[in-house]
């Protein structure tokens, strides 16, 4: 806990006071019981005090003052809070190889089960884009709050040859920067944070398979990203064992883990692998988690308020009830 105005906490000093003086009150009483020599006469004239519960009234008032006094000085706390101001663009692979049914019914249905999942979870204030790419990239869905026309997009995805990861990557840093333009004309707080979420289960082989450094390359695309403070999470979707039928033969499609790191790595975001469909949905509700939320500190006075106007108002209440008037 923190505090936003801590110089109030000064005030307990002033009720550490009102408890020493309340007690030095109380020893004075006793030694003038104790001078009163005549007993009998005492115990005759005095009235009936009450035990220990007469000290209650003045109890609950000095707690509300102390209380209070926390209160005043603005108690702050770490709380999780939707984001209402945040892109990002799901980017996936739909290449032939996530025809390979490693990952059952086979990786794309997966993928788009995933998909789905990951666009209901994600807070409403978040404006979700969709991007595909086999040998080209296409934005099937610019940013949006709008999940439906997300959901629709990821069901219509089809399979196409090639893997051009860079070229999507640059169409989703395109996509987030004509939606911060418009963003930024009406909005006096700017351009919101982005990030690119990469889902891809094979190596780049448009412009080449080793071609990740050429200019339209997925890691000098990464490069870029991290220029314009966009990071891109990367998702290592498969396993070393799939395999697809092509011109009759078996063809295999192993993971390429390394070059998804490296992305994520150059881009300055997070590298996550899955194998299976409950693996990547559990991947994308972390991600959801991460983006949809931010950790603030937030004001925490209103209970220290409500706790203090009750013990005050039980020192009234009990003083009256137990005294007949107020402490």
């Amino acid at each position: 806990m923190s505090f936003a105005s801590p110089w109030w906490l000064l005030g307990l000093l002033v009720v550490a006071g009102l408890v020493v003086g309340y007690l030095i009150l109380l020893r004075r009483r006793r030694r003038d019981v104790v001078r009163f020599t005549n007993l009998e006469l005492l115990n005759s004239v005095a009235p009936k005090r009450p035990g220990w519960y007469r000290h209650v009234p003045a109890a609950a008032l000095i707690a509300a003052l102390a209380v209070l006094t926390v209160a005043l000085a603005g108690p702050q706390a770490e709380a999780r809070v939707p984001r209402n101001r945040a892109t990002v663009v799901l980017v996936i692979d739909v290449s032939l190889s996530m025809q390979a049914t490693d990952v059952a019914p086979n990786r794309l249905a997966a993928a788009q089960a995933a998909a789905k999942t990951f666009a209901d979870q994600l807070t409403p204030g978040i404006n979700l884009g969709l991007v595909s790419f086999a040998g080209t990239a296409a934005v099937l869905v610019s940013p949006t709050t709008d999940r439906d026309s997300v959901k629709r997009a990821v069901d219509g995805l089809t399979l196409s040859e090639s893997t051009a990861t860079g070229e999507a990557i640059f169409a989703a840093m395109q996509s987030i920067d004509s939606f911060s333009r418009s963003v930024a004309a009406s909005d006096a707080e700017g351009p919101p944070p982005a990030r690119i979420v990469l889902m891809s289960d094979g190596k780049q082989t448009v412009p080449g398979p080793d071609g990740e450094n050429d200019p339209r390359g997925s890691f000098t695309a990464a490069r870029k990203a991290a220029e314009m403070k966009i990071p891109v999470s990367t998702i290592s979707f498969g396993t070393e064992y799939g395999t697809i039928d092509i011109e009759g033969g078996r063809t295999r499609v192993a993971v390429d883990d390394a070059s998804m790191k490296e992305i994520a790595d150059l881009s300055s975001g997070q590298f996550f692998t899955a194998a299976t469909e409950d693996e990547l949905k559990q991947v994308y509700a972390d991600l959801s988690d991460q983006i949809g939320y931010e950790v603030r500190r937030v004001d925490t006075s209103k209970p220290w308020l409500a706790g203090g106007a009750l013990l005050l108002l039980a020192g009234l209440g009990a003083g009256l009830a137990l005294g007949r008037r107020l402490p």
